[in-house]
């Protein structure tokens, strides 16, 4: 038996070798503390369960979805794209609904993408703009983007080779991991980029409703000329606490949602009737909650940043998503640093280089995990680095 070549190129999925490392530890009666995956610890709003557990009753809904998501789940988002960014779609052709925006992102190359084409993705970014290349046979360009730029993924020296073959270009802002923000003339700018270039611009946009210290995060269709090259793509996993339900949604340019919708036909079945009832739910009823963990979030981003300081690890304070990026030590490595604190520490944290090649000399540490082990995680780091001989911390120079 022989799989694919494009497997052989893909490394083990990050968040997959994370879970592993930790089942084996806890296997062997090991306490750890995970701060690795974005996986919200607080349960799905009571509301939005009542709606799924009622219209899980509807014998209407226990057969096959409509494939592009329901006309109610898809006015739902329109709905939410008006009220929410000012943005008017269509929900019969600018609205797609996806298991959980993932899927739709990875999908996106199948829709746009051949043998030989590339990509361009940030250099600090969600593993599956590249993993979905790979998986089509092209190629990723990773566009520059580090501290100095403020994470701001840099197109303006791609070789001219490589942007004849470029196909889509995938920014993500708020960007996980980072925690960047983009003012809204870059957002223009990289339109203005990609219209010249014939390139599909595909944001993601999963972070949208978690914000801080006054903060609003846009849409990218706010801006002129936006929907003649943009798809969006926007989940409910992060700000409702739905990440199992595997729930979401693209919007915006009516041939690349239409043509991502002909790959979706042709390889799923789409949501769930009862689950897109939840989003309905979700997006359209009260949004008392998504502010109250705007809050949630913001009082343990601040925990988790003035505790790293006090040990001496640099790190930012986002205005944004659900993670803090931080630097290593100095003489370590993204990976050997999170290993280090795997072994001494029995601490999980996310290796900065599994994001891309600008993502090494970092971790991303995960605000989704309860006060008093947050606290721990970071005094289990603190004892760890303290009996390192050697160690010096990355604010100290």
């Amino acid at each position: 038996m022989q799989v694919a070549d494009s497997l052989k190129n893909i490394k083990p999925y990050l968040f997959a070798t994370i879970d592993k490392k930790r089942d084996a530890l806890r296997a062997q009666g090991v306490d750890v503390i995970s701060l690795g995956i974005g996986d919200p610890d607080q349960p799905t709003p009571a509301h939005i369960v009542d709606a799924m557990a009622e219209a899980i009753k509807n014998p209407a809904f226990h057969q096959y979805p409509d494939y592009a998501g329901s006309i109610e789940y898809r006015t739902a988002c329109a709905q939410y794209m008006d009220r929410r960014f000012g943005v008017d779609v269509d929900p019969d052709t600018e609205v797609l609904a996806l298991i959980g925006s993932k899927e739709g992102i990875a999908h996106l190359h199948t829709a746009f993408v051949n043998p030989g084409d590339y990509v361009l993705a940030p250099s600090i970014g969600y593993p599956v703009y590249s993993i979905g290349a790979t998986l089509m046979h092209a190629n990723t360009y990773f566009m520059p983007m580090t501290a100095d730029n403020g994470f701001l993924a840099d197109f303006d020296h791609i070789p001219a080779d490589v942007l004849a073959k470029a196909k889509i270009m995938f920014l993500g802002y708020p960007n996980n991991p980072t925690g960047a923000i983009a003012p809204v003339e870059y957002f223009d700018k990289a339109i203005a980029f990609c219209r010249e270039h014939g390139i599909l611009l595909a944001h993601d946009n999963a972070y949208a409703d978690l914000s801080y210290d006054g903060y609003v995060a846009p849409s990218i269709l706010e801006r002129p000329g936006a929907k003649e090259v943009c798809i969006e793509f926007f989940s409910l996993s992060k700000p409702y606490n739905m990440t199992g339900w595997r729930i979401g949604f693209a919007v915006g340019n009516e041939e690349a949602v239409q043509a991502l919708g002909v790959v979706k036909n042709n390889l799923d079945s789409g949501q769930f009737t009862a689950i897109q009832a939840a989003g309905i739910e979700a997006l359209t009823g009260t949004q008392d909650n998504v502010a109250e963990m705007c809050e949630f979030y913001a009082r343990r981003r601040d925990l988790v940043v003035d505790a790293l300081h006090a040990i001496g690890v640099e790190c930012e304070s986002p205005k944004a998503t659900i993670y803090v990026w931080a630097k290593v030590p100095h003489g370590y490595t993204s990976e050997s640093f999170a290993e280090a604190l795997l072994e001494k520490a029995h601490v999980i944290v996310t290796p900065g280089s599994g994001y891309g090649p600008d993502g090494e000399g970092y971790i991303r540490i995960s605000l989704t995990t309860p006060d008093d082990r947050l606290l721990e995680a970071v005094e289990r780091m603190r004892t760890a680095m303290a009996e390192t001989e050697g160690f010096e911390p990355s604010n100290h120079r």
